[in-house]
């Protein structure tokens, strides 16, 4: 039976579409689906919505944080059906953290300002989940590695493990340079490579610069100039195939600054 207008507006219509899809009569796919088999799609559909917000299109960002709440579902129908947990669990679980970790607006706490929010979220963390709050192996290992580098140094740092300012971790990254420009064998490269760019994120942490959304607003930029290079040539009946470097590095240069 086909879903009515109302209940696709609803929550609860989405809860029993999904429900269908997962039962006797459903979907062949939706029914062969796993936690582990849809990985991959919670991760496609969430880099598809942070690119939405990227592109500040309202439209598209309403689709794909559709497409993100549609895995939730899958995976507390997936989760209630082997007896773990229920899509209740889920909603009470995070409403309850939100209520307990903003005691200034639902209690009688006092925080004025963001950073005092953020330290009294940390804090009321830390009371609840005591040292693991702060442990390094808390820090999901699948999280894109320039986050990761961020969020395991922000973590020592607040246990006192770090450069006082920015200019130690300027001298690390010199350092690593040295090193990487000295390493001979692939394994030393590959090792050297990898200090080097998380040298790179302790100074990006110290200079208050999120490491990943730079790089992915350097690869933007990239992108964006050389599909330009790649126009003004075609005009000017060239092709990037076959031009020498120091005449392609000048009409890089040319497009760059034009």
């Amino acid at each position: 039976m086909t879903p009515s207008e109302e209940e696709l507006r609803t929550l609860e219509g989405l809860r029993r579409i999904v429900a269908t899809l997962r039962g006797p009569h459903g979907c062949p796919w939706d029914r062969a689906q796993t936690h582990q088999s849809l990985r991959h799609y919670l991760r496609e559909e969430a880099a598809e919505a942070l690119e939405a917000i990227e592109s500040a299109d309202d439209e598209r960002l309403a689709e794909e944080l559709g497409d993100v709440l549609l895995q939730v579902f899958l995976h507390a129908q997936i989760a209630q059906e082997r007896g773990a947990f229920s899509l209740e669990d889920v909603v009470y679980g995070i409403t309850s953290k939100v209520v307990r970790r903003h005691p200034h607006v639902f209690g009688s706490a006092h925080a004025e300002t963001p950073e005092a929010v953020v330290a009294q979220w940390e804090e009321l963390k830390r009371q609840e989940k005591g040292d693991k709050a702060e442990s390094l192996g808390s820090v999901p290992p699948i999280m894109p590695a320039l986050a990761q580098a961020q969020l395991l140094q922000g973590r020592a740092a607040r246990r006192g493990f770090s450069w006082p300012s920015p200019d130690g971790a300027w001298q690390k990254v010199l350092e690593e340079m040295a090193e990487l420009r000295e390493a001979r064998t692939p394994q030393e490269r590959f090792h050297e490579l990898g200090d080097l760019l998380f040298a790179i994120c302790d100074l990006a942490r110290l200079l208050s610069v999120d490491a990943e959304d730079a790089l992915l607003a350097a690869c933007g930029r990239f992108r964006t100039t050389f599909h330009r290079l790649e126009t003004v040539l075609k005009a000017e009946g060239k092709s990037l195939d076959g031009m020498p470097l120091e005449e392609l590095l000048a009409a890089w240069k040319r497009v760059k600054e034009a």
